[in-house]
This record gives C-alpha cells, sequence and structure tokens, in this order.
C-alpha cells in the first residue's frame, strides 16, 4: 500500500485531549478502511504565520500511514467536514523517516540545551 503523511490544524479553542481525541477519531476512519497509522505525533499549540478563520494558533497533528487511497480520501473528506479541523496536507512518501519528525526533534534538542545550564 502507499505510504502517506498527514499534517492537519485544529481550532486553538480545544483542549489538549480533544485534540488528542480529535487524532484518535481520524486513525480510526483509516482503521475502518483497512489502512495502518505506523506513527502520530502530537506537536502542540503553535503560532501559526497568518491567521485562519480569525485564529492565530492551531492544535498541529502529525500522521505517517500505510493506507490505499480510497481509505486517505475518506479520511481527508471528513477531515474538511469537521468543524474543529482548520487546515490539512497529505503527501505521498517513498519512505518513511525513521524516529521523530523534525518538530519533534527541535523539541528534543531544546530541552537537551535547558539541561545543560
Amino acid at each position: 500500500m502507499p505510504l502517506y503523511e498527514h499534517v492537519f490544524i485544529a481550532r486553538q479553542d480545544l483542549s489538549n485531549a480533544q485534540a488528542e481525541t480529535l487524532i484518535d477519531h481520524f486513525t480510526q476512519v483509516l482503521s475502518d478502511n483497512e489502512g495502518k497509522v505506523l506513527d502520530k505525533e502530537y506537536w502542540g499549540v503553535k503560532t501559526m504565520a497568518y491567521k485562519i478563520n480569525k485564529n492565530r494558533k492551531g492544535h498541529y497533528a502529525f500522521l505517517r500511514t500505510d493506507a490505499p487511497a480510497p481509505a486517505v480520501q475518506e479520511m481527508e473528506r471528513l477531515m474538511r467536514l469537521h468543524d474543529d479541523v482548520m487546515r490539512v496536507m497529505t503527501i505521498k512518501v517513498e519512505a518513511h523517516e525513521e524516529g521523530p519528525s523534525v518538530q519533534m526533534q527541535k523539541r528534543d534538542e531544546r530541552d537537551s540545551r535547558r539541561d545543560r545550564r
């Protein structure tokens, strides 16, 4: 099956638990359509470069999937219909990189810098 990476932004007024529930919901949508989520990351609330629907910040989430195209299309369709999701981006990749995404690596580097003091 093809490999995909998905990033979506949810509204800033959701709690962290609600954002995690949203990730689990879309993971379940893929699973119901014969897809697999290989890795999921919650990046937290980040400031955006420009306002989207009058929001300056949003909850960012990242999914690495192995799913057929119809499953990805269904998940994207449901994301676009969901009121809490502001933006969705899906990229087809040849292979998934091992380890955490670049966003999570940066966070780990910042944490290790604090320990040096």
